[in-house]
């Protein structure tokens, strides 16, 4: 599903005005052998031992982790696995905040300006799609694909730090205080 029903449901109480959402981005691991894991282990990830799940966008051709809007009252990092399995079809499970970063603003192609509390976590494919090959599921993309981590397609700053965030594996999330 491309926008929410509720933006716009609200879109047409205030049309093109710029909005403040929250967003998720899923950096979605799984071991480069194609199994899963049952917790991201401490310290380094070493990324010729762990793949990513990156999707190309059907809006602009980008290569990016997973994201999504969080829907009202939802959990964020819930967001983050309804995201990956409505785009990917893969099953993830939420293990760290990675980040929280504010995003944008962004004016899109119909006029509509948006700015993003972003909310990045790291996820683990789950036993329920170990085997699983992703497919672009709900038309948001193109393409989406397990890349190693030492192998992964150009992308843009943002997410080329958060998925590199992912691999230092720290224990706290990272945030500005500008």
């Amino acid at each position: 599903m491309a926008t929410p029903d509720f933006i716009l449901e609200l879109r047409e109480q205030i049309g093109h005005a710029q909005l403040w959402l929250p967003g998720v981005t899923a950096v979605v691991l799984r071991p480069a052998d194609g199994t899963t894991a049952e917790a991201l282990p401490d310290g380094p990830l070493n990324p010729a031992e762990w793949e990513v799940l990156v999707v190309r966008r059907a809006d602009n051709g980008h290569w990016t982790p997973v994201t999504g809007i969080i829907d009202p009252g939802e959990e964020p990092a819930v967001a983050g696995a309804r995201e990956t399995l409505e785009e990917t079809g893969i099953h993830a499970l939420g293990q760290r905040l990675l980040s929280t970063e504010v995003v944008g603003p962004i004016t899109y192609a119909n006029g509509d300006e948006t700015i993003y509390l972003d909310l990045a976590f790291s996820f683990l494919v789950t036993k329920q799609s170990e085997g699983v090959t992703p497919w672009p599921a709900d038309g948001e993309n193109t393409e989406c694909h397990f890349v190693r981590a030492d192998q992964l397609p150009p992308m843009n700053a943002r997410f080329t730090r958060v998925v590199a965030r992912a691999l230092e594996n720290p224990g706290q999330a990272a945030f500005n205080q500008k």
